[in-house]
């Protein structure tokens, strides 16, 4: 089987958990062949490189989303359709239809539909891909978006009765600043990926692939939805942090006017609603990433709990040693900015240290890369120093803070599962958390674990840790001295953890289920193309059988993994 893989600012760029997971189905699943489409985020991932990629990758086609359309990335690499151009008379006139139906479909308010007898999503639809089918045959519409008729459009579908209050306001200058920011967005429309025929460097287009395979609902999706549309291919999209809720939030610290926000969000979230309903499956990684897809029009019958895979051999020698650790010392372990609350946690800390003197706090934070990382560390440690001046067992000794600091990979902690050795328990503060990995680690190591109920923890805890709510020092505090108080209880709990994550998060039972996903939906896919890879039964008997049961949906209740309740 020939899987195409599309992704956004991740594989095979990444070093991260988000490209970690790409790399082992990659790898797992090596029988299949893998073409792979990325979408990079920033230079730096550029400059970074590729990471070593398995035989099965047959070809890699990459493109940016953070230059400007016509500076040139693009050409000569194959993966565009060279610079930017106007259009002539007959194809500004589509390109008007097209964006008008865009423009209002991301303007309309939901709640006004019926009043209006529009069928928004539908509107919205039509737009894209009648700039698609315009982009396909005459090139991107970077030009057309920053034409005086584009803005007009832009304003009056934002002045249109039935409009969100929220774009009603919008100036020239913020519908300009949303038709740059869309030109980004939009820019997979213009890319060179749409071929059927293989290259003579054994590049091929999508139309050549017998899955999409996306790795998020947002950008990366947008090439498989074409995919669809033109060559009838079948679309996976797999979300482990929902795509729409990282441009919501990213959207809400950007130094952009109001109605410029308002358009960005109304425009993402008609994307992921459309590809939500085009694509043949969607495997969330967990319950709170499913909640996020169900409100955004996902349907249920479509819907398939995937757990993302981890290694666990990695931490087996120390899962396998429930009595290391120091039975006084609490662990913080992650990646340190503002959404982890690392200030509840010392402050539930000072609470933990008046009822249990001999206590210790280890804070092991990955190397600092984001903007704004620093400062808050850097405001950590001064807390820290406010909350718990050095404290000496003597006149003559000298006096150590009880909160330790620490670099991962530095001498104190240079390995993950040092770091979970040294620890009786594992702590997570967080206000905003999509999958915790950490605390999936922590469960491997068998670490007793506490945590705040946000996003899919208690999914992944299921009852072999303590859960507390947000922003609550003081119960932080009650947990934590309730596990460090009874070692019974803690061991009990660390065992049971190690149990379940065993169970749920490895990556043989990921790489299972998509295994499994993959038959079922080229199953429902007949074969448009003679197999060339000289693999016997590359493709499964029933693609071979005419007739419209091809078009059935694919359901959850066939193939691999049951859905949630």
């Amino acid at each position: 089987m020939r899987i195409g893989l599309l992704t956004e600012g991740g594989y095979p760029y990444a070093a991260g958990e988000s490209g970690l997971w790409c790399d082992r189905l990659v790898r797992g699943l090596a029988p299949h062949e893998f073409d792979l489409y990325a979408l990079s985020r920033d230079a730096r991932q550029e400059a970074d490189g590729l990471l070593p990629l398995p035989p099965n990758v047959r070809s890699v086609r990459t493109a940016p989303l953070w230059t400007a359309e016509d500076d040139g990335r693009n050409r000569g690499r194959g993966h565009g359709r060279g610079p930017a151009r106007g259009y002539g008379r007959r194809e500004r006139r589509l390109f008007e239809e097209a964006f008008r139906d865009l423009a209002e479909g991301v303007c309309a308010d939901d709640a006004l539909r019926a009043e209006h007898d529009q069928e928004i999503p539908e509107r919205f639809a039509a737009g894209l891909y009648g700039l698609a089918e315009l982009a396909r045959a005459h090139g991107g519409p970077a030009v057309a978006l920053r034409s005086e008729a584009a803005v007009r459009i832009l304003e009056s579908a934002c002045r249109a009765p039935g409009a969100r209050r929220s774009v009603a306001a919008a100036t020239v200058p913020d519908q300009l600043a949303f038709t740059e920011q869309l030109e980004r967005a939009l820019r997979p429309l213009s890319l060179g990926w749409y071929g059927e025929e293989e290259g003579p460097d054994g590049t091929g287009g999508l139309g050549l692939v017998d899955l999409c395979h996306a790795a998020s609902a947002g950008a990366a999706a947008l090439p498989g939805l074409l995919a669809k549309r033109f060559f009838g291919t079948p679309l996976l999209v797999t979300e482990y942090g929902v795509q729409l809720r990282a441009h919501y939030l990213a959207a809400a610290g950007a130094s952009l006017a109001t109605p410029v926000r308002a358009l960005l969000a109304a425009f993402h979230g008609r994307l992921a609603g459309e590809v939500y309903r085009q694509a043949a499956l969607l495997t969330p990684g967990n319950a709170h990433a499913r909640r996020w897809q169900e409100r955004c029009g996902a349907d249920r019958a479509r819907l398939r709990t995937v757990h993302p895979g981890m290694d666990a051999e990695r931490f087996a020698e120390v899962g396998e040693d429930e009595e290391s650790g120091d039975p006084a010392t609490l662990s913080w372990i992650g990646r340190v900015e503002p959404a982890k609350d690392l200030v509840a946690l010392l402050h539930a800390f000072a609470e933990v240290r008046r009822q249990q003197p001999d206590a210790r706090l280890r804070i092991i934070a990955a190397p600092v890369r984001e903007p704004g990382a620093a400062a808050y560390l850097a405001h950590c440690r001064g807390l820290a120093e406010q909350l718990f001046p050095d404290e000496a067992a003597g006149a003559h000794a000298v006096g150590e803070n009880p909160v330790s600091f620490e670099e991962l990979g530095g001498p104190e902690a240079p390995t993950l599962e040092e770091a979970y050795a040294a620890s009786a328990v594992v702590v997570l503060s967080s206000v905003v958390e999509g999958f915790p990995v950490g605390l999936v680690e922590a469960m491997f190591c068998a670490r007793a674990t506490v945590s705040t109920d946000v996003g899919a923890v208690v999914e992944v805890i299921g009852g072999t840790g303590l859960v507390v709510p947000p922003r609550n020092p003081k119960a932080l505090a009650d947990a934590c001295l309730a596990l460090l108080r009874d070692p019974e209880r803690r061991h009990r709990l660390g065992a049971a953890a190690r149990a379940r994550a065993l169970e749920l998060f490895t990556v043989e039972q990921n790489l299972a289920a998509f295994r499994g996903i993959y038959l079922e939906l080229l199953s429902h896919s007949p074969v448009r193309r003679r197999t060339t890879s000289g693999v016997p039964f590359a493709h499964p008997a029933e693609a071979h059988v005419p007739g419209s049961w091809a078009d059935q949906p694919v359901t959850a209740a066939a193939g691999a993994g049951e859905p949630d309740a």
